[in-house]
């Protein structure tokens, strides 16, 4: 099989015969048993997990960092999610079988949901792209599962926390099969469609979190981060401050943020194709403002844009910073020089239908970033009120949709001949992932620590 060079996205074997594939796939057993997934244990070496997390934090808007540790610390599942660092060092050093994929990253049960395609219909996928980069397709399917487990601490007992792991990996096997099976095409155009209530109760979502989304579709946004002018003011509509998670820049620094979001969006528009450009044409801006988002991605340079159309009609767009993938350390450079087209390019490669006015460009201060529209027609994972049955259906709905995004970059006939109809695979990662939901516990309280001792600051309100 091709060897992936480091900076190069994956190879293609799709040329070749279904055999020649399916003996790829087996071949990679003897060098990478399937069985040895289940192992972790920390090597004696292994970095400081709080170390890790400063190191990240100098490149990060400083003042910042506090509400990322106060929000980490919240529990080992907001550990897990803040900290993809630490877990992309801990799988560096797992085994893998050699097939490289566009991978996500950062990939937990809280980066999937629903929202909306150009064609504006109700969609499930990935939708968090922020350290895609080429990988091993181990890392993130064993991140999936042990964020299930870390998720599930204080909601279900030991064995249902292990089920659900096997089920994400049973699900993204049976998957790839199914896949490995469908003409080329359409296998690319495969997509995971909301198209009712009981397709969201299917996925685990629950059907108010659609009822709301297509509310937004029918209706407009509803998420009011404007305020409008008052009727008969000639006062531009304009970002609503709400700190410390919408703000604008102090007035030293406006009139240099200004200008840095003028240069941003003239930059941000060549990335985008004639026709979409176009549409960006018909709306000016009038207002930006940071906004400080997830919890991973607290101290980068995030923000909104706010454009308006002649006839009053506004368009919301967010700005991102991106910075290097964490799998690139481990796994090479990505073949993008521009940190924000690599996430634009990953996310293109990876969902079934992206944004129409996803695009990057060079930001304020110099820093990469990459833009998209601000929307709320989005089905959001309500974990903190699934019950067993929809974390079970909503586990199985991730592994589903992690194996079509793998697919379309993987070869899914050797993929799938490598995990093969049996369930040693899936064995393999419930025993990794409530191995790696015991670490995590332990990193959560090395956080903690840090925080208590004054190693690390973090603000009274994580919100």
């Amino acid at each position: 099989m091709p060897e992936t060079l480091a900076g190069t996205l994956p190879p293609q074997t799709h040329t070749q015969t279904i055999d020649r594939r399916k003996a790829l796939g087996k071949s990679l057993r003897e060098k990478c048993d399937r069985r040895s997934h289940a192992t972790w244990s920390p090597a004696p070496d292994r970095r400081d997990p709080v170390e890790i997390l400063i190191e990240q934090g100098t490149s990060r808007l400083q003042q910042l960092l506090p509400l990322r540790y106060a929000r980490m610390r919240v529990s080992p599942f907001a550990f897990l999610r803040g900290g993809a660092a630490v877990m992309t060092a801990d799988l560096a050093a797992t085994p893998n079988s050699g097939l490289m994929v566009q991978a996500a990253g950062d990939c937990h049960c809280m980066n999937f949901g629903g929202f909306a395609t150009p064609e504006r219909r109700l969609v499930f996928d990935l939708n968090d792209f922020d350290e895609t980069a080429v990988a091993p397709w181990e890392w993130d399917l064993k991140r999936l599962a042990a964020s299930f487990v870390v998720a599930t601490f204080d909601a279900l007992d030991k064995d249902a926390r292990l089920d659900l792991a096997r089920l994400v990996s049973s699900s993204y096997r049976t998957t790839m099969i199914d896949i490995a099976s469908k003409p080329v095409l359409e296998s690319w155009y495969r997509g995971l469609v909301i198209d009712s209530a009981e397709t969201a109760e299917a996925f685990g979502i629950g059907a108010p979190a659609i009822r709301k989304a297509r509310d937004f579709l029918t209706h407009g946004n509803s998420i009011d981060i404007h305020r409008r002018p008052e009727t008969g003011m000639n006062v531009e509509p304009h970002i609503q401050d709400e700190p410390p998670l919408v703000y604008h820049p102090t007035a030293e620094q406006a009139v240099a943020f200004e200008a840095a979001v003028k240069a941003m969006l003239v930059d941000y528009a060549t990335s985008l194709t004639p026709e979409r450009r176009t549409l960006l044409e018909r709306y000016r801006r009038t207002d930006a403002a940071y906004k400080v988002v997830g919890v991973g991605s607290v101290g980068t340079m995030c923000g909104v844009v706010m454009m308006v159309s002649g006839s009053g009609e506004i368009l919301n767009l967010q700005f991102k910073e991106a910075t290097q993938s964490v799998l690139e350390p481990f796994a090479g450079p990505s073949p993008y020089a521009h940190h924000g087209e690599r996430v634009v390019r990953g996310q293109r490669l990876l969902q079934a239908s992206s944004d129409i006015l996803l695009g990057f460009g060079t930001g304020p201060t110099g820093r990469h970033i990459y833009v998209r529209q601000l929307r709320d027609a989005k089905v959001k994972p309500a974990l903190e009120t699934m019950s067993a049955r929809h974390f079970r259906r909503y586990a199985a709905t991730c592994g589903e949709a992690l194996a079509r995004a793998h697919a379309r970059t993987a070869d899914a006939v050797v993929l799938a001949s490598y995990l093969g109809r049996g369930t040693a695979f899936d064995e393999s990662t419930g025993a990794f992932a409530v191995a790696y939901g015991k670490q995590t516990e332990q990193d959560h309280a090395a956080l903690e620590k840090a925080i208590k001792s004054g190693r690390l600051t973090a603000s009274n309100d994580p919100s």
